[in-house]
């Protein structure tokens, strides 16, 4: 018999090419990008819209419902059932050359994500991270001879996204955006919680 690895306790993230269609994805940005008037303390070159609701606006009520089966067919692997989900907020990032967006999770929700409403430079790629102060030796083999694999990574960059795809990732998972060394970069971002939780017993219920 030969030897196995298995990995234990992976991290799901999910890609979907193309979720929103290319009339959706301009007219979200022509409507979005001129209201990321929110500065971010990241980088001068990065603003973002207010918090939203996809009630907001006729264009976020679309999203909404071609991203929400997506978060469903996460939430299924993230808790083993396929439960309701609801979108708590969007909200529009606009990152211009130079801007960049520093290490961050999402609070108070369960599933996050983001969809590409423009062309993304290879520089500013979405990176994932190994949260600070896991649960990693004290000591490092670090090195330009090292093979960097699934079990020694630090960082993991996504593939390179086309407007309107999609990733979903657990919300506590660490990521940030490099600095843009190419155009501007606009992403609809979002949060979302299970509508229920239940655990022997104990039933939560959250409202958006």
């Amino acid at each position: 018999m030969s030897d196995e690895v298995i990995g234990l306790f992976p991290t799901p993230l999910l890609r979907a090419p193309g979720v929103l269609p290319p009339a959706l994805v301009d007219a979200l940005v022509d409507h979005f990008s001129t209201r990321a008037l929110e500065r971010n303390n990241s980088s001068d070159a990065l603003s973002h819209t207010r918090m939203l609701q996809p009630a907001d606006s006729p264009l976020l009520v679309q999203a909404a419902s071609l991203v929400t089966p997506k978060i469903t067919d996460f939430g299924r692997l993230l808790f083993g059932e396929t439960l309701g989900w609801a979108i708590k907020e969007m909200w529009v990032n606009v990152l211009d050359t130079g801007g960049r967006q520093a290490m961050h999770n999402h609070a108070n929700s369960f599933a996050s994500g983001v969809v590409y409403l423009t062309k993304t430079d290879d520089s500013a790629r979405t990176v994932f991270m190994k949260s600070p102060g896991g649960h990693d030796f004290a000591l490092k083999n670090d090195h330009a001879g090292v093979a960097t694999g699934p079990y020694n990574a630090e960082k993991w960059v996504s593939p390179s996204p086309e407007p309107g795809d999609l990733i979903l990732f657990p919300s506590y998972l660490m990521h940030a955006v490099p600095p843009n060394a190419g155009g501007r970069r606009i992403t609809l971002a979002f949060n979302a919680i299970p509508t229920r939780l239940e655990s022997w017993g104990y039933t939560l219920s959250f409202n958006a």
